[in-house]
């Protein structure tokens, strides 16, 4: 079957649910990854065709599309910092105000090499922030835990994806005595998390390929406590950062008043508020 038959038959069925240039990045993006063929192939030939079970394998994407399970899970990869990165439904998957975190801390740090540094990565996920911190600091020794096995199964085949080495840990961030227990003797110069932190009224506002595809337990907090897993975290950071040490959250965008208030609460002098490129509260510093 001849690929822009394919392509169009992709506009069609799925008209209406996405607009006409992602449906086009959409195709190119699996004809890419299943057929290792560029966009710019199937312009300088449009005749090009694909054999019977390739044209099953499009179809088989096409049809998980018209479910709205995101691009990403299909290819099962995405680009995060400009490293590749192994994905699935057992990890969010990694998004662009997350770069702008990463860039922070990166740009935070000394410029000299020579200074080693502990930096410690709380609800790793995917490994995107460990694995990225540990690729641009060479300098660095990352640790990075989360709650669940398959989460740190997906991390720590990122990490070998990547070549970079990371300490991976399986813990609960809100029972703070056996997962501090791990880190007792060690001294953190950056501790930094992206938590849960979606209340659950604010589901309403959320699409369905996030809601119907991305794990909750990495997405969602309960409306009456939403700073729960900030407060331990943040309890933790104030007993093993080392001096000059520092916090790095990114946060919900409508409580970056409230995380202000819990992180001096919590003995934090120096705490800044940034905004992403979407003007939104969604990171934030503290400076032991």
């Amino acid at each position: 079957m001849r690929l822009k038959d394919i392509k169009e038959l992709f506009q069609f069925e799925l008209n209406g649910m996405y607009d006409k240039e992602e449906i086009d990045n959409f195709f190119f993006m699996i004809i890419e990854s299943y057929l290792n063929l560029k966009r710019i192939d199937l312009a300088l030939n449009p005749e090009l065709s694909c054999k019977d079970n390739q044209s099953q394998l499009l179809n088989d994407a096409l049809a998980h599309l018209k479910k709205q399970i995101p691009i990403q899970y299909i290819l099962g990869e995405t680009e995060f910092f400009g490293l590749p990165f192994k994905v699935n439904s057992s990890v969010l998957i990694p998004r662009p105000e997350t770069e702008e975190l990463v860039s922070w801390i990166i740009n935070q740090q000394p410029k000299t090499e020579k200074q080693e540094l502990s930096i410690l990565d709380i609800g790793t996920g995917s490994g995107c922030i460990a694995i990225s911190l540990a690729k641009k600091l060479p300098n660095a020794k990352v640790y990075a835990l989360d709650i669940s096995k398959d989460a740190l199964k997906v991390a720590k085949q990122n990490a070998e994806l990547n070549n970079v080495v990371i300490e991976f840990f399986e813990a609960d961030i809100l029972n703070s005595k056996a997962w501090s227990e791990e880190f007792k003797n060690l001294t953190l110069d950056v501790i930094v998390s992206n938590p849960p932190y979606v209340r659950e009224l604010e589901k309403d506002m959320m699409k369905d390929n996030v809601l119907k595809n991305e794990p909750h337990l990495a997405l969602f907090v309960e409306d009456e406590d939403p700073l729960l897993f900030y407060k331990a975290i943040t309890q933790y950071a104030v007993n093993n950062l080392t001096n000059k040490g520092c916090l790095f959250f990114e946060i919900n965008e409508y409580l970056g008043k409230q995380m202000i208030q819990l992180i001096k609460k919590c003995g934090f002098n120096s705490v800044e508020l940034k905004q992403d490129i979407f003007k939104k509260d969604r990171m934030i510093k503290a400076l032991k």
